[in-house]
């Protein structure tokens, strides 16, 4: 069946979209071309849409869109100096970058290009004075990537992972101090993601960093891991909800709590549903699918959020499924309920902290929170019972006596921990150990399978020389019965001659 796209024209077009559905904008004359792998953001009701890949091409242009009158133009660029031949070496054509707003700016930070340097590269786009040019980064800048993913939180912006130009697989985690333009290595703890490149990241209460999905050159991920930015810990927490398919090329956008998750695939299949992962609950749910070889099916594309006419729309673009897209869809988001933030631990660290949160409150009612011993022969409820100072020494006692019981409880849940997370990093390290021994096992059974076709063709040429042979064999031997009854034939005649000559 046909499946038929919502598409909305140029006037008043907001006040009739449907909510949590995907509408298709008609916008009137040129777009911006097909690509994807491209860099989007969304600037004052406008979309910026930066570089890309079409062909196998580098993209340099910069189109801008127009969320209120739906019409492309071109973003003219210059350098300082205004020469017009350092423009490419300013901004030469990139694909696979990532960008955000920071200030009046336009940060694009790594992707490939034709002659892309060793070290990640940090370019600059001014909106206001059009010009662009590098950035001058210092520190323990990373090596160039593309695939990575950035996270802006306050004035640092998280990198991890990606894919080097060697296409060499990345997990580390570096971080850009955007007030002093310096690079840093994090260091973390705990088991890191396996390296991976076209994932997503986001960040959560700008405590939380958040990744998800991705692949690696024969795998593709649906796992989700937290590294809380206060501890440096990764955690890879249990997550309900709806069941995620692996995908890499993705695109994500976070609103409040919510973090939406479109398109991408798996090399052979795209994704049709737009998936929504409450992250103060840790529960995906579906919000809304597209059909088969829709062009949100794509691995590649780029979401934004936006504010139009009042409401809070998300806008995509681009993208690959067969054939390169320039089409804009949007969908207006229902208003959703806001929770207070979760924090991520594990069931016997959660444990944990709910035996000190208990602990706590009842020293605390011990110190203040107690009431002060009560006059000469108090009633309660009119029945003339009185407590003793000495009945609530001994309720004090008692009290101790549970928080020290409750203490030591923590204090044996921490070790639990400590012994749970030391099984995790075990069963991780052999999982990897395993993981390569396959894909060492998977690479000598190419390597054999190769071998074995070559000898079939070994074969079938020796079978074919034998045949050959045999020929040659029945051949000659031909000759050789040919030759024999010439031979007496021969023989024959010489003996009737001589018996004739005898005669005379």
């Amino acid at each position: 069946m046909e499946e038929i796209r919502k598409e909305i024209d140029v006037g008043d077009w907001h006040s009739n979209l449907a909510y949590d559905e995907w509408t298709q904008l008609t916008v009137p004359g040129s777009r911006a071309s097909a690509r994807y792998k491209h860099a989007a953001v969304v600037v004052d009701e406008k979309l910026y849409i930066v570089g890309g890949s079409r062909n196998g091409r580098y993209l340099s242009d910069l189109q801008v869109f127009d969320l209120r009158s739906l019409t492309w133009s071109s973003f003219k660029l210059k350098t300082e100096d205004g020469d017009g031949s350092s423009l490419g070496e300013a901004f030469p054509a990139l694909s696979d970058h990532r960008m955000i707003k920071w200030g009046n700016k336009l940060l694009l930070i790594g992707g490939y290009s034709k002659n892309s340097s060793d070290n990640m590269s940090v370019r600059f786009i001014d909106l206001e004075t059009h010009l662009c040019g590098v950035v001058d980064a210092s520190g323990n800048v990373p090596v160039s990537r593309g695939g990575h993913s950035i996270t802006l939180v306050g004035s640092r912006v998280f990198v991890f992972g990606g894919e080097d130009k060697k296409r060499r697989l990345l997990n580390d985690l570096h971080v850009l101090d955007l007030e002093t333009m310096t690079w840093d290595v994090v260091e973390t703890s705990q088991t890191r993601p396996v390296p991976r490149f076209d994932h997503t990241a986001a960040t959560h209460s700008d405590r939380y960093l958040l990744v998800f999905g991705g692949c690696s050159h024969s795998i593709f991920f649906s796992d989700l891991h937290i590294l809380d930015l206060q501890t440096m810990e990764w955690s890879q927490p249990h997550v309900q909800g709806d069941v995620v398919t692996p995908r890499a090329g993705h695109a994500g956008i976070t609103i409040d709590e919510n973090w939406y998750i479109v398109g991408g695939g798996d090399n052979s299949t795209g994704c049709l549903e737009t998936l929504v992962l409450n992250m103060a609950k840790l529960v995906w749910s579906t919000s809304t699918h597209v059909g088969a070889r829709h062009p949100l099916a794509s691995e590649g594309l780029s979401v934004c959020s936006a504010s139009v006419f009042g409401e809070n729309i998300l806008v995509a673009f681009g993208g690959y499924n067969g054939k390169y897209n320039n089409d804009i869809f949007v969908m207006r988001l229902k208003p959703g309920e806001s929770s207070h933030p979760k924090i991520f631990k594990s069931p016997a660290a959660a444990a944990a902290a709910a035996s000190v949160t208990a602990a706590y409150a009842i020293a605390k009612s011990d110190s203040s929170d107690f009431p002060p011993p009560p006059p000469a022969n108090p009633t309660l409820n009119g029945t003339g019972n009185s407590f003793s100072e000495s009945d609530i020494r001994k309720t004090i006692d008692s009290i101790k006596e549970e928080k020290r019981t409750l203490e030591s409880s923590v204090a044996e849940t921490q070790v639990e921990n400590s012994k749970l997370r030391e099984k995790i990093d075990e069963v991780n390290s052999t999982h990897a150990e395993l993981s390569q021994e396959l894909q060492s096992v998977q690479g000598q059974l190419i390597s054999e399978r190769s071998r074995c076709f070559k000898l079939e063709a070994q074969i079938a040429e020796l079978q074919k020389a034998l045949e050959s042979g045999q020929s040659i064999e029945a051949e000659v031997e031909m000759l050789r019965k040919q030759k024999l009854a010439s031979d007496e034939r021969e023989d024959g005649t010489v003996k009737k001659q001589g018996w004739g000559w005898g005669a005379r």
